[in-house]
């Protein structure tokens, strides 16, 4: 995409599945990546090493998303680095599923923080740099089952529409100040999270959607690569399901 070479972008949990396809997909339009992790440095230096070797630039940072002066400090490094910031993806979460009755605490407020506070934390960490420029893309990684609910996932579906409105909410705010706010909200994708669920949800899954199939991440980066770029300057506030026809009216 032209113009995108100047810019930074900032991709949480970008150690693996969707986020490492988003890290990899913005690197190929010529975006410098700061591929963030928080316990996984083997395989986010592994994704900077993918990047590099074809030709993109990269560094990984390790930082809490669900701290604020994690975050803070990885937003530093990455202005040091590279002096700016246009692009955040938000996409680290995690899942702790189970029925509502039987629900922890625990189980709840993990969930929130990881996949909720985490892009609150780092949205309003980056708007400062966003906003010097005039400029910038914040994409935030819903979930279908945010949009439709899903059975043991309470806490991931609370989580996940949340930041929904969290997007939207932002996104009239920001706007004025040339910055876009939007969400993607795939499916079922052929990630490692979908080796933890049931066989029972997998079967069920297959047969709803009706390509009867699960998604692949590289059909999940591309949108998201699309959003964070100069072109999609008239889209806010939008949620892009990436599903296989799962919800369709």
């Amino acid at each position: 995409m032209r113009g995108m070479q100047d810019h930074v972008a900032i991709v949480t949990g970008a150690s693996r599945g969707i986020g490492r396809a988003i890290a990899l997909e913005l690197a190929s339009w010529g975006v410098k990546v700061v591929v963030n992790y928080q316990s996984s440095a083997a395989k986010a230096e592994a994704v900077v090493a993918e990047i590099q070797a074809a030709g993109g630039v990269a560094m990984a940072i390790q930082a809490d998303v669900t701290d604020q002066q994690s975050v803070e400090t990885m937003v530093t490094q990455t202005l040091a680095e590279w002096g700016t910031i246009q692009i955040l993806i938000n996409n680290a979460g995690i899942t702790r599923d189970n029925l509502f009755q039987r629900l922890k605490d625990d189980e709840w407020d993990e969930v929130i923080k990881a996949d909720l506070t985490s892009a609150f934390l780092c949205t309003q960490a980056v708007l400062p740099a966003m906003r010097a420029n005039r400029y910038g893309r914040i994409v935030s990684i819903a979930s279908l089952a945010g949009l439709a609910g899903n059975v043991g996932q309470t806490n991931y579906a609370a989580a996940k529409m949340g930041l929904v409105g969290f997007s939207k909410a932002v996104a009239r705010e920001v706007t004025s100040d040339g910055i876009v706010v939007n969400v993607v909200a795939p499916g079922y994708i052929d990630t490692d999270f979908i080796d933890h669920i049931p066989q029972w949800l997998r079967t069920w899954a297959l047969d709803v959607i009706p390509l009867k199939r699960f998604g692949k991440v590289e059909e999940v980066a591309p949108a998201v690569a699309f959003l964070a770029s100069p072109a999609a300057s008239y889209i806010i506030g939008h949620v892009l399901t990436i599903d296989g026809g799962w919800v369709m009216p």
